[in-house]
């Protein structure tokens, strides 16, 4: 009996330690939304850098003929972290990485383009392979760095640009005409891509603490929930095994009854000992035959004394064992009462089995019975040790109690 008692301990406290403590639920929280919403992120700017990258490289080589080492090697450094980018991007993988390095790279580039590039490759009709990419280094800075940066790139390149382009023309007025609308082109495109991934990392950052207020909420309810079911039971527990054998050995008289309050003394003691054992040491929850739930009320009727009898009605069924610890600890609680108040007169405990998956255990009494409202909100015998016990685990109660006796009536049916 004291494993089928520690079962409504342990499981309390598996469902104390699962859960996550007040206070610390944001803690460790994956951001999903935040996750999900880099990923989409860096999938759109590998579309787009895929895109504007080849479009960059095929205007790059449609001039092969006015290639030369210097120019090369501006190529060689604007493309390479450019294909380191799109796989990051692509891939997942070392994206804030591959990213910033484009971004600088591709800023550098572009201030010393004037340098490296004969005037003759870009006349002012046409724009430079390099422009395409203006836009790219801004979403390469936002996915790799902090939004006062991303705003500087989306700002400094399209003006560093719109510079060298006109020291590469000599400030000709030819030059003045298509750099402003190249410029202003890029400064609003790269204006709306930041501020549109800043929009859109504040609503999935938004998502996720509105999910982590929810979870902290939640928690907290279930663990001042799981606290009052643990006080529940182990005020339960106290009632039937502490106080029971404390009342027993008061009113022990003779030698017999003084020897069941020391064994119930004992198994109360072995009880609370127990309260913290590991779960594995509750007991199996395999199904119980309907027998074993008559031995042990027949055992419960001996500890107490009683003269009474267990009898058995209907067809023979088995239980799950958790609901047949519950209905146990629940009779048990029943025959104490009779015994206790009503002085164990007219006694008498059904088991009875109507029809397979369903169960019902009658304990009646003769005694004077009581007055269930006015039973005082601190007294558990009745309301945690039997109605709270059955309802537990899905099962049912009803004592119907008038001045001719008292019947508690226990019941289960599968669901």
């Amino acid at each position: 009996m004291a494993s089928e008692v520690r079962a409504d301990i342990d499981a309390i406290s598996e469902a104390w330690t699962s859960l996550p403590s007040p206070g610390e639920v944001g803690v460790g929280l994956e951001r999903f939304t935040g996750q999900r919403m880099e990923r989409i992120l860096a999938t759109v700017g590998g579309i787009g850098s895929t895109a504007l990258g080849a479009q960059a490289l095929l205007g790059a080589l449609s001039r092969i003929d006015l290639l030369d080492g210097p120019h090369v090697a501006v190529m060689v450094m604007v493309f390479g972290p450019l294909l380191w980018m799109i796989v990051a991007c692509f891939s997942g993988r070392w994206i804030s990485q591959a990213c910033g390095s484009f971004a600088v790279l591709y800023a550098v580039a572009l201030a010393i383009w004037p340098v490296v590039v004969d005037r003759g490759l870009n006349e002012a009709e046409n724009q430079p392979w390099i422009f395409f990419l203006v836009n790219i280094g801004v979403v390469a800075a936002l996915l790799a760095f902090s939004p006062r940066l991303q705003f500087v790139w989306a700002i400094g390149l399209p003006f560093v640009y719109g510079y060298v382009r006109l020291v590469q023309g000599g400030f000709e007025q030819s030059y003045w005409i298509t750099t402003a609308f190249d410029v202003s082109f890029t400064l609003i495109l790269g204006s709306v891509i930041v501020s549109l991934g800043w929009m859109f990392r504040q609503v999935a950052a938004g998502v996720d603490d509105a999910r982590a207020r929810a979870v902290e909420t939640y928690a907290e309810a279930a663990a001042a929930s799981a606290a009052e079911e643990e006080r529940m039971a182990m005020s339960a527990l106290m009632h039937d095994s502490v106080l029971a054998a404390l009342i027993s050995a008061e009113r022990a008289e003779s030698a017999r009854e003084r020897s069941l309050a020391v064994a119930m003394a004992r198994e109360a003691l072995t009880r609370l000992a127990n309260t913290e054992a590991a779960i594995a040491q509750e007991g199996s929850d395999e199904p119980a035959a309907r027998s074993r739930i008559v031995a042990e009320l027949r055992r419960a009727l001996s500890e107490q004394g009683a003269d009474a009898v267990v009898e058995e009605r209907g067809v023979p069924v088995a239980v799950p064992g958790r609901v047949a610890r519950a209905m146990v600890l629940a009779a048990r609680q029943a025959i104490n009462n009779a015994v206790l108040h009503a002085k164990g007169r007219g006694l008498h405990v059904i088991v009875e089995s109507p029809e397979e998956g369903q169960l019902t255990i009658a304990v009646s009494d003769t005694g004077p019975g009581f007055d269930l409202a006015a039973i005082g909100e601190d007294r558990l015998g009745i309301r945690a040790s039997i109605v709270a016990r059955m309802a537990a685990v899905a099962g049912t109660s009803n004592i119907v109690t008038d001045s001719t006796g008292t019947t508690v009536e226990l019941g289960w049916r599968e669901s």
